[in-house]
């Protein structure tokens, strides 16, 4: 039922954490996967352990908050695989801590190039070529709980968070007719690079896992069978849509 053989997905951010995890599923389907990500190092390690799965996988430079680079990225990713099916904009970054009466309009715009700027110039190459192709396709996003929440200190942060579910709800009425269907993912704790130093705290451990219902942080490889669903033809009428992997915490 799940079987992606022939489907071509991109994931932004595909070189760890998350989007690892999204795209481990997708290329364990038989699915062909192109990964961005700014770290070089990080793109040739995941490519090599994507590529284990025996199908096509390629990795590029990208920063998303650049224009340019994300359409040079894009028809690059196209001139490699002939098409686009699924386009996973997981890229992002966390926000500063700071507090939002001394918060610079530096700090602000840093995370917006991102995390709301980085998806809209991903998913308008997508749509596009979606478009264009006649294939339409699948965009998912990775959100956060607190576009729910908040959360103090990142309130810029939980903005882009917001703004993204905001943008998907737009694209899935727009895009319908072309075949085009967006959802959203907010995923809950989770144990990756940009969670390590505060998951490493006592007073982080002690406050937040007993508010998981669950009672484990969220793994990468909690997000592969939820990549799989949305990018396979299984998930054709479901557009519009925001699913949490978060082992219970948005219900408890």
């Amino acid at each position: 039922m799940f079987d992606l053989s022939g489907k071509v997905a991109l994931v932004t951010g595909g070189n760890g954490g998350i989007g690892l995890g999204f795209a481990e599923g997708l290329a364990e389907q038989g699915a062909s996967v192109c990964i961005w990500g700014t770290n070089e190092e990080k793109n040739s390690a995941a490519q090599t352990r994507l590529e284990s799965y025996g199908g096509k996988v390629a990795a590029l430079r990208c920063d998303v908050s650049d224009e340019q680079q994300v359409e040079d990225a894009f028809a690059r990713t196209v001139e490699i695989f002939g098409h686009v099916d699924a386009c996973f904009a997981n890229a992002g970054v966390g926000g500063g801590g700071a507090n939002f009466d001394d918060m610079t309009p530096e700090e602000w715009h840093r995370v917006f190039k991102v995390n709301m700027d980085g998806v809209m110039f991903t998913f308008r190459e997508a749509v596009k070529h979606m478009k264009q192709s006649g294939r339409g396709g699948s965009l998912v996003v990775t959100s956060s709980g607190t576009a729910r929440f908040g959360a103090r200190g990142s309130e810029h942060y939980s903005a882009t968070k917001a703004g993204v579910i905001a943008l998907i709800q737009s694209l899935a009425i727009g895009q319908a007719r072309y075949g085009i269907r967006a959802n959203a993912i907010i995923p809950g704790w989770i144990e990756t690079a940009m969670t390590e130093r505060a998951f490493q705290t006592e007073v982080f451990q002690t406050r937040v896992m007993k508010r998981i219902p669950q009672r484990r942080w969220g793994q990468p490889a909690d997000f592969r069978a939820i990549a799989v669903y949305f990018a396979s033809d299984e998930s054709a009428y479901h557009t519009g849509d925001t699913v949490a992997i978060d082992g219970g915490v948005s219900h408890f």
